[in-house]
This record gives structure tokens, sequence and C-alpha cells, in this order.
């Protein structure tokens, strides 16, 4: 079933476009890497400078290993982009219906 890694983010006032842009390259980084099963990036629709960022991995292991592999300069512009730290943690998705 694998799990669920999401981080809540929040951009320096005004620079949501800025983190949007960063969390796109980012995404497309992160698809690559080995257990990675995709990756979503949301805006809230109330505030645009608040960004949800979702990854499916294989493993929790999967994720840990895969940050290794991660070109350090990709977060460079997420990062700057930030009021504070991501708020992240690991989910177990449950089993729904269709």
């Amino acid at each position: 079933m694998g799990v669920v890694r999401h981080y809540l983010m929040q951009a320096v006032k005004g620079q949501g476009e800025v983190l949007s842009a960063a969390l796109t390259a980012l995404a497309q980084h992160v698809c690559a890497l080995p257990g990675c099963g995709g990756v979503e990036c949301l805006v809230d629709t109330a505030d645009a400078d608040r960004f949800i960022f979702i990854e499916r991995w294989d493993s929790v292991e999967a994720h840990k290993a895969a940050g290794a592999l991660l070109p350090k300069a990709i977060m460079t512009p997420v990062m700057s982009a930030l009021a504070d730290r991501p708020v992240g943690s690991y989910l177990t998705p449950l089993a729904t219906p269709a």
C-alpha cells in the first residue's frame, strides 16, 4: 500500500507564485526518484501563500533513501520562499471505495 508524506508550507507573504514555481520544479525531481509513486501540490483557495505538498512512496525507507539522491540545489528556491520550516508527517492511506 505504501505511505504518503505530506508537507504543509507557508510562503513569505506575497511569494506564493515563487514557491509555486519552486515546488513544481521540486516535484519533477522527486517523481523521478526510486520508490516514488507520484507527487501532488495543492494551493489553498483562501490563501495563495499556503501549500500542501504530497508525495507517495513505496515505504518510509524509500522516502528516506531518496532524500540522499535529491540534488540539494533544488531545495534552495523552496527554502528561500518559505516563511517557516515545512510541517510534515507520514500517513498511511485508508482503504476506501473507488
